[in-house]
């Protein structure tokens, strides 16, 4: 890090879902991910357990409840973002990331919209289309996941990281 960043910490719970050799991802509509796929997850709100978090953020960005395996681990990624608000020049995003199993709900491919929300839709991705270009750190860092069972030990600089429009999946 050198003088002239200055970071904002993220802290999100999310969760890897998947169905035969698919994961459940969402079109991210807002954020240093817009554009791409990322996990179901997000913001610890206040007086909420990390697994409160995933649960509440699966049922509003993917319409789905869920119920909580394992936890997997935590990873982090440094990614240049500026929030003009906050001063902030990068993002210093720390994931929790739990295993978690489908119980009940139709995927929502047009989620409630509310201040907040950052879902565009969720579906179910092949893990063979999963890479850096089209998904979230979040999303590669998932992939890994499900072939290894680890995640990264130490945080993953994105220094070239690119910031994609919604219109990104049209």
């Amino acid at each position: 890090m050198n003088e002239n960043e200055k970071w904002h910490r993220h802290l999100g719970a999310y969760g890897i879902c998947m169905i035969e050799e698919k994961l459940l991802v969402i079109h991210k509509g807002n954020g240093p991910y817009i554009g791409r796929y990322d996990l179901p997850g997000g913001t610890v709100e206040a007086n909420e357990s990390l697994v409160e978090a995933v649960k509440r953020e699966f049922i509003e960005e993917s319409g789905i409840n869920i119920d909580i395996k394992r936890n997997v681990g935590v990873c982090d990624f440094l990614i240049p973002y500026e929030l003009p608000k906050r001063g902030t020049t990068h993002i210093h995003h720390v994931a929790v990331i739990y295993l978690v199993q489908y119980i009940s709900g139709i995927l929502s491919k047009n989620p409630e919209k509310f201040e907040g929300q950052d879902s565009l839709g969720a579906f179910w991705l092949p893990i063979n289309e999963i890479n850096s270009s089209n998904s979230s750190p979040l999303v590669v860092e998932a992939k890994e996941w499900i072939k290894t069972e680890q995640l990264s030990l130490e945080s993953q600089r994105l220094d070239d990281w690119a910031v994609f429009g919604k219109n990104a999946f049209n």
